[in-house]
C-alpha cells in the first residue's frame, strides 16, 4: 500500500480513533524523508497512545509494518514512520508548543477540527 492509499489507510483509522484536528501536509519539495506528514490532536496522553497503537495493529494487520515509532511509552507526541508517510500523534500542549504545520510551512490539508 502506498501513495493516496496508505494515505487514505492512515486518516480513517485516525478518524475511526477520534483523533482531532487531523492534518496532511505534502512536503515532497522540502524533505527528502518523506512525502507527507499526517498531524493529529488526542484529548490526553493515554488517548495519543490509543490512537497510535490502533494505527500500528492495523498496518501490521494490513501487512504495512512501521520503518520506527518514538515517544509511545510518554504518550505526548507519538511518531510513526510509515515509510513515505511520517504520522505524529500529539497532545495539544505538544502540538501548540511545537506548530509542526507552521514549522514545515508545506501545503496543507485538514481533514477534521
Amino acid at each position: 500500500m502506498q501513495g493516496t492509499q496508505l494515505l487514505d489507510f492512515i486518516v480513517s483509522n485516525l478518524e475511526d480513533m477520534k483523533a482531532k484536528n487531523i492534518v496532511t501536509l505534502d512536503v515532497t519539495k522540502l524533505s527528502p524523508m518523506a512525502d507527507k506528514l499526517v498531524i493529529c490532536s488526542g484529548t490526553s496522553s493515554r488517548h495519543c497512545r490509543s490512537v497510535a497503537n490502533s494505527l500500528l495493529v492495523e498496518a501490521k494487520k494490513a501487512g504495512i509494518p512501521p520503518l520506527g515509532i518514538e515517544g509511545i511509552k510518554e504518550g505526548g507526541w507519538v511518531l510513526l514512520d510509515m515509510n513515505e508517510i511520517v504520522v505524529h500523534v500529539m497532545d495539544d500542549e505538544s502540538r501548540d508548543f511545537y506548530k509542526l504545520e507552521q514549522l514545515w510551512n508545506g501545503e496543507s490539508k485538514h481533514i477534521n477540527g
